[in-house]
């Protein structure tokens, strides 16, 4: 952050040297306004933002207490929302980031309509949201800057040298909503030229940190589904060396690649690796292919032949033309897709695992760092989970291990409300709570997400107020469920005309108007009401 005082000598230097024409351009508003857009273009966002990340990820290495959390966002005016609150409940944005989901973009931002997670929506609506993110995170610093401002204008009026010097330290020292968003980028949206070019895109609006997933692109799928399809490593680090060039190219030397791999609940593969030698990568990847020993005579038209451990096999093909993975193999796909990428140009690694179970994630963890010690990993906290059922049967199975006696606890059933204080319950919610510790400390987890928070938050939230509304209470349903609790919350967004920049558009026109300035801001403003 620029100094206060630096930019309104600077500014005041070169009004002076244009003399009369600038006569009327003040050099504290300018000073004021350079400030409140310190952030210039994306390319600026996403420099700054990889450091913050690259410092994060060698505090964590040191100390895995310092792991980093995000919340996913599919509007700017949700992403700027949780990092005002970040910084009013926490004081500091350090180690809280934004996660763009594809997922969220696909059900909430496409020109089609909803859809589902299968990259079927316009590639172009993933750096407009990755822009309209950071326009409204630079939005929250100017309004909060311009509060600042305004309390210094007045301990100056006031005299107040104390305070007058306090208000310029909070300035010079200014915390920035702008924090590091990591972006999905699907399976690439085509070959690995058109991942390039995404990639570019995404960087140009400002992602320091940009996730790639090693499903084919035509195949892809939510995570959490069934039908997933595989690629080749070679077809894979192709496109994670596409996106590295794209950040070489735009100047953003220090950008993270998060390589995602889908391989632990993805049975199928539609190609058949290129292998040249035996042992070699793609003599890897068709090792674990699901086939049948045969002899030539065997062989009908269209059969594909391959060799596996010197023994000649015809790998099982699907109606589809799919090829599937023998049963039972995805932890150690996950494992060598995992150690491949880190050693081929990504920087974090992404699991995909169909509960959250520090044990199994741990697990696979350890066996990437006996080649990759450093392996560091993004995890899902997804929403997708049935995280209340998934605990409450993991703490079923220890108390059992532990021989407690849990026959008063129906294993299949326990989402019922009737556990819910159980000693059970609490185990099971004592054990939510601590999951991302424990994932940090035991299973290597740098960033802990969710994906689509405030799509559950947003129904739930809308709900509940047309329960009421359209109901018996009306008005007070709004009143009692929404304005009330933002006044006595304290959220700076009951000022709605505020927060969406009425107050800064004020002051732009009494910089450009002076006196003359007809500005929203008067003592007939509604918004009076909530001061």
């Amino acid at each position: 952050m620029s100094n206060y005082q630096t930019e309104v000598k600077s500014a005041d230097g070169l009004i002076k040297e244009n003399q009369t024409p600038w006569a009327a351009i003040n050099p504290e508003f300018v000073a004021r306004m350079k400030l409140q857009n310190r952030f210039k273009t994306g390319l600026d966002i996403a420099k700054y933002t990889a450091a913050i990340m690259r410092q994060d990820m060698k505090d964590y290495d040191l100390d895995s207490s310092n792991y980093t959390q995000s919340l996913g966002c599919w509007h700017g005016f949700i992403g700027q929302q949780k990092m005002i609150a970040v910084k009013k409940h926490h004081g500091t944005t350090a180690k809280r980031y934004l996660y763009l989901s594809g997922w969220m973009i696909a059900a909430l931002r496409s020109e089609f309509g909803p859809l589902p997670d299968q990259s079927m929506h316009e590639k172009t609506s993933v750096p407009a949201l990755i822009k309209e993110l950071y326009d409204f995170l630079k939005q929250a610093d100017a309004r909060e800057l311009r509060s600042l401002f305004k309390e210094l204008d007045a301990a100056k009026a006031a005299g107040d040298e104390v305070n007058t010097q306090r208000l310029q330290d909070s300035i010079d020292n200014y915390q920035t909503h702008v924090v590091p968003i990591i972006a999905d980028i699907d399976a690439g949206f085509g070959n690995e030229e058109a991942t390039y070019l995404l990639a570019k895109k995404m960087i140009e609006a400002g992602a320091c940190a940009i996730q790639i997933e090693n499903q084919v692109s035509d195949e892809k799928q939510c995570g959490h589904q069934d039908g997933k399809v595989t690629v080749p490593h070679a077809d894979f680090l192709a496109k994670i060396r596409a996106v590295r060039y794209a950040f070489l190219e735009l100047g953003v030397d220090d950008g993270v690649i998060v390589a995602r791999t889908d391989s632990l609940g993805a049975g199928l593969t539609k190609q058949i690796a290129v292998t040249t030698q035996p042992g070699d990568l793609g003599d890897q990847y068709n090792a674990y292919l699901d086939c049948d020993e045969i002899a030539l005579d065997d062989l009908n038209n269209g059969d594909v032949v391959i060799k596996q451990n010197g023994k000649l096999v015809k790998p099982k093909r699907l109606a589809s033309g799919l090829f599937q993975f023998k049963p039972g193999t995805g932890e150690d796909r996950c494992v060598l897709d995992s150690i491949t990428s880190l050693q081929n140009g990504a920087d974090l690694l992404w699991i995909e695992t169909a509960t959250p179970h520090v044990g199994q994630i741990g697990g696979m963890v350890k066996r990437i760092r006996q080649t990759i010690p450093n392996a560091k990993l993004v995890y899902n906290n997804s929403p997708s989970f049935n995280w209340t059922l998934n605990f409450r049967q993991q703490a079923y199975d220890l108390m059992k291990a532990d021989g407690v006696d849990v026959s008063a606890y129906d294993r299949p059933a326990l989402m019922n409300v009737k556990y819910d204080d159980t000693e059970l319950g609490k185990k099971a919610d004592q054990m939510i709570q601590s999951f991302q510790q424990d994932g940090a400390q035991q299973a290597g987890i740098f960033h802990h997400l969710i994906t689509l928070p405030t799509y559950h938050t947003t129904a739930l939230a809308t709900d509940q107020l047309a329960k009421g509304y359209f109901g018996e209470q009306g008005m007070l349903a709004y009143v009692t469920g929404v304005q009330r609790k933002e006044i006595r919350e304290g959220l700076a967004c009951v000022k709605h005309q505020d927060m969406a920049g009425s107050n800064i558009g004020d002051d732009h026109k009494e910089y450009f108007s002076g006196d003359a300035a007809l500005k929203a801001s008067g003592e007939d403003n509604t918004m009076n009401q909530f001061d």
